[in-house]
């Protein structure tokens, strides 16, 4: 294959966990990262992934969330509840404390105030703005596979507006 015909690849054998309640979405990165040779885990809100993270017995490399996973009935993130409905970053955050080589990738088709109005602000973690193409996805996956995994204390950090640009929203 020509370098100009080569199409950039996630790398064999990864798995990556999809976080999104829209179906479609869903579908259109399962396709894509399951033909850049991945294996792809599927929820379609916060509360199935955690368990998932949690039950799956494999390794999870990458966690690729939307931002904004509303929950289907109104609940509290109770630290009760070990599996409570939460945003992405959120999501993020807890799937980390699980897993501690997870990497993960955020994104949204929501605008600037959209995510500001659920707190959401922009941080270190990487981020894919809907909608995408194919090419953008495992661009990104591969990219993120070569940079270290976050912790839960940096994004901890950026919550509590510890980080740099904190206050800078996605976008």
């Amino acid at each position: 294959m020509s370098p100009s015909n080569a199409q950039p690849t996630a790398g064999t054998g990864l798995t990556v966990l999809v976080v999104d309640d829209d179906a479609t979405v869903l579908t259109l990165c399962q396709t894509i990262l399951e033909k850049a040779g991945c294996s792809v885990l599927q929820a379609s809100e916060s509360s199935e992934a955690l368990k998932i993270c949690k039950n799956h017995p494999g390794t999870i490399n990458m966690l690729v969330t939307d931002l904004v996973l509303p929950p289907p009935t109104f609940s509290f993130a109770s630290t009760d509840n070990e599996f409570p409905h939460v945003h992405g970053h959120e999501l993020a955050l807890r799937a980390l404390r699980m897993r501690k080589d997870l990497r993960v990738i955020l994104m949204s088709g929501n605008i600037d105030n959209d995510l500001a109005g659920y707190g959401i602000r922009k941080g270190a973690l990487p981020f894919l703005p809907k909608p995408f193409d194919h090419h953008a996805l495992v661009s990104l996956v591969k990219d993120t596979m070569q940079t270290p995994p976050p912790t839960p204390e940096s994004l901890l950090k950026e919550s509590a507006g510890g980080a740099k640009g904190a206050d800078e929203w996605f976008g």
